[in-house]
C-alpha cells in the first residue's frame, strides 16, 4: 500500500466500467472511519451518476471534463445541518451557525474525502481533485438542493484508469518539513528548494506557452492571479453567510 501511495498520480481518463454501488458503499464506510471533530462527524457526500446530473455540475468546473466522462462525481459538503437537527431533537440547543464550526466541518469533510481516495486507489480506481468547487459554490448548491448549514469542500472524480499518466513533480521534502519550530526561508533556501522544479522541461514549456519569464509569473499572472482570487474569496464569503456560516 506504501509503494501504491508513493506512486499515485492524478487520474482524468476512465474506462466505460462502472464502479460497483457495493464497492463504493465500502470505500465511503472505510472514509468514514477517518479523524474528525468531537466524532461529530461533520461532513456529508452527495454521489452523482446520472449524466444530465453531471452536465448540470460541469459549468461550476469550468467545464473540466472528468465531470462528464467519469463514472461517479463525488461532491464532499461541510454539514452542520445534521448534527444541528439532532440537537433539536434532543432538547439541545446547539450554537453551531458560525464561522468556527464551518472550519472544522470543511477539516472533517477533507479528512472523510481524502481516506476515501486512498481506499479507491487501494482498490484499483483513479480520482481526480477539483479544487473548483469552492469558486463555484452557488452553483453546486442550487445543483444538488443543498439545505442551509451545508457548504460544497471539494469534488473528486473517480473510475477505472483508462490511461498511466506521468506523475507530477513534487518539492523535495525539506521544502516543507520543519523540525520543532518554523524555520523560514532564505533566498538561497528558495533557489535550492525549486530547483529541480524549474529545470524540468514540462515547466520550461509551461513557460514558454504563457509567454512568460518564470515559472512563478504563470501562477501569479496566469493561473491564479490576485483579482481572480479577490473576486472568488468575495463569492465564497457570500456563500458561506447564505449558508448559515457567517
Amino acid at each position: 500500500m506504501l509503494e501504491k501511495m508513493k506512486n499515485r498520480r492524478t487520474i482524468r481518463k476512465y474506462t466505460k466500467q462502472e464502479v460497483p454501488e457495493s464497492l463504493l458503499r465500502e470505500l465511503l464506510e472505510i472514509a468514514a472511519r477517518a479523524s474528525n471533530t468531537g466524532n461529530m462527524q461533520l461532513y456529508s457526500v452527495v454521489v452523482t451518476r446520472d449524466s444530465e446530473k453531471k452536465k448540470e455540475l460541469a459549468p461550476a468546473h469550468f467545464n473540466q471534463p472528468m465531470i462528464t466522462n467519469a463514472p461517479v462525481v463525488l461532491t464532499f459538503c461541510a454539514d452542520a445541518n445534521r448534527f444541528v437537527k439532532w440537537c433539536g431533537q434532543r432538547n439541545a440547543t446547539a450554537g453551531f451557525d458560525n464561522f468556527q464550526t464551518f472550519i472544522a466541518a470543511a477539516i472533517d469533510s477533507m479528512l472523510f474525502a481524502q481516506s476515501f481516495c486512498t481506499a479507491a486507489e487501494e482498490k484499483g480506481l483513479g480520482i481526480c481533485y477539483l479544487g473548483t468547487t469552492t469558486y463555484n459554490a452557488q452553483p453546486i448548491i442550487d445543483a444538488l438542493s443543498l439545505p442551509r448549514l451545508v457548504v460544497p469542500i471539494t469534488t473528486v472524480t473517480i473510475g477505472y484508469p483508462a490511461d498511466l499518466p506521468e506523475q507530477p513533480e513534487r518539492l523535495p521534502l525539506d521544502a516543507i518539513l520543519h523540525n520543532e519550530t518554523y524555520t523560514d526561508y532564505t533566498p538561497e533556501a528558495i533557489e535550492r528548494l525549486y530547483q529541480a522544479k524549474e529545470a524540468l522541461e514540462a515547466n520550461r514549456q509551461y513557460i514558454r506557452e504563457n509567454k512568460k519569464e518564470t515559472l512563478a509569473q504563470v501562477f501569479t499572472d496566469i493561473r491564479y492571479t490576485k483579482q481572480s482570487n479577490e473576486q472568488f474569496s468575495e463569492i465564497f464569503l457570500g456563500v458561506l453567510k447564505a449558508q448559515g456560516f457567517l
